[in-house]
């Protein structure tokens, strides 16, 4: 408790979806111009500059973000290739940088024995699928060894779940009902939508949330001030919603994360979805 007078310490905020600002020279031109339009001012120096991780450690305290989760992305179709060799080194001896992987189906053939080569040799903490970029189904069988290990591993795994703009993406591989059976075969694996089911499957989102202890709502990408339109009953959902930006696409980490904590939602929620839940999940000593 603080001393008579003293400031109450600011609740922990992680940041559970951000990319990094330069892929290994294959970010796709649709991907870059898109991003760009969020950086009025120009985003080639931008990125320049936060490519470098102790300028975007420095960037994360003016934010007021304790942590964020640095995601891998394997997707030489549709995005490009961020490779897991780039986020685990740009998160070396990085104190604020959680590094999660991706496993390609279509490039790796022993997905869990990779997994558990990237967790335990190579000290990532997390797991990020991209469906509908890769063109999979969730529920295929030849993803539950991946998922397997996940479990066997505590590490949770982030889905790109709902719709995204890029050439290539197919939609159907997007909806999160596929997680369905993924949650019921593995009930102990943390499973975080990234983006909420955005656009067509939002209710599918909430409602999996609700069912399923292990399954969790993630924001990135979708407005504050929409959400109590995309989800009415958020209030009720707050110990299932996770914060995340899709930074460097949506560089306002902090004003969303105030936007979020003016909301009409309960201060034990808030603290839990800029938080609390994340914390949880990523089992970070606090």
């Amino acid at each position: 408790m603080p001393a008579p007078g003293e400031q109450k310490p600011r609740s922990l905020r992680i940041d559970f979806h951000v990319h990094l600002a330069t892929y290994d020279g294959s970010m796709h031109p649709w991907v870059a111009d898109w991003i760009a339009q969020s950086h009025p001012g120009g985003y080639e120096e931008y990125a320049a500059r936060y490519s470098d991780p102790g300028a975007f450690e420095a960037l994360l305290e003016e934010e007021g973000v304790d942590y964020a989760c640095i995601l891998a992305e394997l997707n030489p179709v549709t995005t490009g290739v961020c490779s897991n060799d780039s986020v685990r080194e740009f998160c070396r001896g990085r104190k604020k940088l959680i590094p999660f992987c991706d496993l390609n189906p279509h490039l790796h053939t022993d997905l869990g024995g990779e997994l558990r080569r990237k967790v335990e040799s190579e000290g990532f903490r997390g797991l990020k699928l991209y469906p509908s970029y890769q063109h999979y189904y969730l529920n295929e069988p030849r993803m539950y060894p991946l998922y397997q290990a996940a479990e066997e591993l505590g590490i949770p795994v982030l889905i790109h779940t709902g719709s995204s703009i890029f050439k290539g993406t197919r939609l159907k591989y997007a909806n999160p009902l596929h997680l369905d059976d993924v949650a019921v075969d593995f009930p102990s694996l943390n499973l975080v939508m990234a983006h909420s089911g955005r656009g067509f499957w939002y209710d599918r989102a909430f409602f999996l949330s609700r069912l399923h202890p292990n399954v969790y709502m993630e924001l990135s990408g979708l407005p504050p001030a929409k959400l109590l339109t995309y989800f009415p009953e958020l209030a009720r959902n707050t110990g299932k919603t996770i914060f995340g930006s899709d930074w460097p696409a949506m560089p306002r980490i902090r004003h969303n994360m105030e936007a979020i904590a003016e909301l009409p939602l309960p201060p034990e929620g808030v603290t839990a979805v800029l938080g609390g839940n994340a914390a949880r999940i990523l089992k970070l000593k606090v």
